[in-house]
């Protein structure tokens, strides 16, 4: 907590001292306060000598409003966040994304109840793939893989910039801003918290955190927790499992430095969903038949011939040093290493006893590594500015092979690497890219810190590559990030800010293991944008809006190509604009309310050659592909001694998805609630809770989003989907809300 200097100041003041009026912005003499504390005790009657006790209380709800969906932020850049106290009274399976699904830049889709399997984002016409998305300052694991990073109990908040990322941030793709989890900060008493959770489709989860508490003298505190996770498919067959660990260390010295250290381990098998293609969508919508993985183990899609197995291992280690001289380092190193597969059925194919034996296709990640550091340097010449020099690596490598086996004989996928099943084993191919970058910023406050200007420079140099069966490919790139913000306290409740910056993205290392070598590797992407922002808070509630406007060169987008995995193509120039409109309501009688709004206006500005029916398509002028005009939202958080509530709606507008626009899908609308009970202390539980949580209230049969994006409606073998093992269908596939799942937590701190 960072306590105000007029109150530390008044604490340090014996008590003489404090009862003497001393003018503002003038310190007393000491002569003076002598004199004016002698003939107070001359005047003041005698009284019994009592020890001094002295009581500070504050709330984390007095920077909030709306039950924890909105925070009063002062950056000068639009940022939107969650905090604890709405993380709460969500679901314990929720991830970020299912957390930062009520902020105004974003559409979420997620193709399952419980967050297993990740999602997409959709912001302000561009994609969680143009976004960095970080965990205590390291970049963690894409949106399509979000769980994998930590367990929802040790977030501490999640914030999103999504016209911004930070010059020292370690981020190759932002041109949609940064999405930051912030993890549990370990407490200084030993203790922890235990919460277990039924649910629809079968779910049962435990979770369980242990506290070190100040271990010794030493100043250092942790804590660990373990989830076991289990769960059904909603739709058709399949089993579900997840297992996680997350540890944490942190040692602050008295000096301002700290070290922080945050690893988490992540095991799951899950089943790869099938994505319906419009026909299928609308085929379940109005007869109920349904486009799940089979129970047949004879059927080539038996949902064990369609899993995804996946080990990964994410540390990442801020320090922060503080220094003589107003001098400062802060150093962090960050590492993850994965390897797994996912399985996909094959045509059946005649083994050499004659029998029909199915077949298994699997894209094997044998190893995907990230490991890099940020360096940087900070000095305050004067009381005005504090200006900061840095470095930053990163080396990015995977190892992935195509190999195909036999299904076992009681069907499903075996490891693609037992020789007894094998059938082909397939090419391998391996990818890359090293960054090499230098920043410079300063920070300068004016006018009693009402005034921000915050000036920035990052020169990123970056070589990828790309070698398959067929030959080696690389390029070598540089990029030019520079970034100026300025913001204006006008007063106590009234604040504007400007932000004007450049980012980029390329193409990821998994990207580009789906490119033969044949292709060339797509441009980097690159956009300048614009933001204006106004925010204005009271006692009663308080509003965050912004406009922006981003002029995006060579647009890469995503293809959807099976297995959960996508390839990059580039489709020209974009141009977005619109606002976005928050208002939060302060809790008055345990009630607070929240609304916001976007307005996109996004547009496509070139003609794009479609590969598949070799045609130019005249997509220039039309909207952007995954880019609705409106999205919407509107909460409700209610508190009344120990009960809560949380009740929120979610609206996205109809958008367009192919790049020639002839395809789109209608708005629709989602919703969640929230409802628990704090009760008092019993024995040794703290804290115990039990709180109930509702997905899709209205059981609705809705699209939330497009699986990538596709040239045209009419191009084939775009999309893996339906009962059929290979790519069949036209136009693109889609995520599907789950239908109504309701889950009840029991839980306690101790």
């Amino acid at each position: 907590m960072r306590w105000p200097i007029g109150l530390l100041c008044w604490m340090a003041i014996p008590s003489a001292f404090a009862q003497t009026a001393i003018t503002p912005g003038r310190p007393a003499s000491p002569a003076k306060a002598s004199h004016a504390a002698q003939a107070t005790r001359a005047s003041a009657p005698a009284v019994p000598a009592q020890p001094e006790a002295i009581s500070v209380t504050t709330s984390r709800r007095a920077l909030n409003g709306g039950g924890g969906m909105m925070r009063i932020e002062t950056a000068p850049r639009a940022t939107q966040t969650v905090d604890k106290q709405y993380i709460e009274m969500r679901s314990p399976t929720s991830n970020a994304l299912d957390l930062i699904q009520t902020l105004p830049s974003v559409n979420v889709s997620q193709p399952d109840a419980y967050g297993m399997e990740g999602g997409q984002i959709q912001t302000r016409g561009l994609t969680d793939l143009d976004m960095g998305l970080m965990l205590d300052g390291a970049p963690a694991a894409a949106a399509k893989y979000l769980s994998e990073n930590i367990d929802s109990e040790n977030l501490e908040e999640v914030s999103l910039t999504p016209g911004s990322a930070a010059t020292s941030l370690p981020v190759m793709s932002a041109a949609a801003g940064v999405m930051q989890e912030t993890s549990h900060t370990p407490d200084r008493v030993a203790g922890g918290m235990v919460d277990f959770s039924y649910g629809t489709n079968n779910l049962s989860r435990e979770f369980i955190r242990l506290e070190s508490g100040e271990i010794g003298a030493s100043g250092v505190r942790g804590f660990v927790s373990f989830s076991n996770t289990h769960t059904r498919s909603w739709m058709g067959s399949g089993i579900n499992d997840r297992k996680h660990i997350d540890f944490g260390l942190q040692k602050d010295w008295a000096n301002g430095s700290f070290a922080k250290v945050f690893i988490s381990w992540n095991n799951e098998n899950f089943v790869i969903d099938n994505y319906p293609t419009e026909s299928a969508f609308l085929l379940y919508k109005h007869t109920g038949q349904g486009y799940g993985r089979s129970d047949d183990p004879a059927n080539a899609n038996y949902w064990k011939n369609n899993n995804d197995h996946w080990n990964q291992v994410f540390l990442t280690a801020p320090i922060h040093i503080a220094l003589p001289a107003r001098l400062s380092v802060d150093l962090q190193p960050y590492f993850s290493y994965g390897t797994g597969y996912d399985a996909s059925p094959l045509d059946p194919v005649t083994a050499s006893d004659g029998t029909t034996r199915n077949l298994i296709g699997y894209f094997n990640q044998i190893g995907t590594r990230q490991v890099g550091v940020t360096t940087r340097l900070n000095w305050q010449p004067d009381a005005h500015n504090t200006v900061s020099a840095g470095y930053w690596y990163e080396n990015t490598y995977t190892l992935q092979g195509y190999p195909q086996s036999y299904a076992l004989p009681g069907g499903g996928a075996p490891n693609p690497l037992n020789p007894a099943f094998s059938y082909d084993l397939g090419d391998r191919q391996d990818a890359g890219y090293e960054i090499h970058a230098l920043f410079v910023e300063d920070t300068a406050k004016y006018l009693r810190d009402r005034l921000t200007i915050h000036a920035g420079f990052k020169f990123v140099m970056s070589n990828t590559w790309n070698r398959d069966y067929y030959g080696r490919q690389s390029a070598n790139r540089t990029e030019p990030l520079p970034q100026l913000q300025i913001g204006y306290q006008i007063n106590d409740q009234n604040q504007v800010y400007l932000n004007v910056e450049g980012d980029y993205r390329q193409p990821s290392q998994v990207d580009l293991g789906w490119l033969y070598t044949d292709v060339p590797i797509p441009k980097n992407q690159y956009s300048i944008k614009e933001e204006l922002g106004w925010r204005y808070h009271n006692a009663w509630f308080m509003i965050d809006a912004s406009f922006f406007n981003y002029n995006v060169t060579n647009r890469i987008v995503d293809q959807y190509v099976g297995m959960n995995n996508y390839s990059p193509f580039s489709i020209g120039n974009q141009q977005m604009r619109g606002f976005d409109f928050m208002i939060a309501g302060r809790s008055i009688h345990g009630v607070s309310p929240y609304a916001s709004v976007e307005y996109l206006h996004a547009t496509q500005d070139s003609n794009v050659f479609d590969p598949y029916q070799n045609v130019m398509l005249r997509s220039a002028g039309t909207q952007a592909i995954m880019a609705p005009h409106v999205m919407a939202n509107f909460g409700l958080s209610y508190v009344w001694k120990g009960f809560f509530s949380n009740a929120s709606v979610h609206y996205t507008g109809p958008q367009s998805v192919s790049v020639a626009g002839d395809q789109r899908m209608p708005g629709y609308v989602t919703d969640t609630l929230s409802l628990g009970y704090h009760f008092a202390p019993i024995g040794f539980m703290k804290a115990p809770t039990f709180k109930l949580n509702f997905t899709n209230l209205t059981g609705a049969i809705v699209r939330t989003g497009a699986m990538g994006a596709i040239y045209s409606r009419n191009d084939t073998s775009t999309v893996w989907s339906g009962s059929q093992p290979s790519a069949t269908g036209y136009g693109n596939a889609f995520m599907v809300t789950p239908r109504f799942t309701m889950m009840g937590t029991v839980s306690t701190t101790f």
